[in-house]
């Protein structure tokens, strides 16, 4: 199986409306994200890749012109916008692009992230 990994960077707010009062990440803040889409093939295509990264520009388009700098509660329409679920949101995105994509991280420090990888059917 080979596999390519590409990363990208986006700064956004967000609110955990769902959370105690108490909690820190209840109060409007926001991160640095990092995003990292995993892609995977058991073979290669005529020019040797798994998917050749400029083939992924789109994705950073779409960072660009819908998360960079936006408030993610808005643009998901949801107060539950956790690391979890962006990286939900961004796996379907992606896997309906491109359907070698397996997974997809969301780093919202250097010490914490999270990652949506669909479970994968038994054989």
């Amino acid at each position: 199986m080979f596999t390519i990994k590409k990363a990208f960077h986006f700064s956004a707010s967000h609110q955990l409306k769902q959370v105690a009062e108490t909690h820190p990440c209840r109060r409007l803040h926001g991160h640095n994200y990092e995003v990292c889409i995993e892609l995977q093939s058991e073979t290669l295509d005529d020019k040797g890749f798994v998917k050749d990264y400029l083939a992924l520009s789109d994705f950073k388009a779409y960072i660009d012109n819908s998360l960079d700098h936006r408030h993610l509660n808005d643009v998901l329409g949801d107060d539950c916008v956790t690391a979890e679920l962006i990286a939900k949101h961004l796996y379907e995105w992606c896997h309906a692009r491109w359907p070698e994509v397996v997974a997809v991280s969301v780093m919202e420090t250097p010490k914490t992230f999270a990652e949506y990888r669909p479970k994968q059917p038994t054989q």
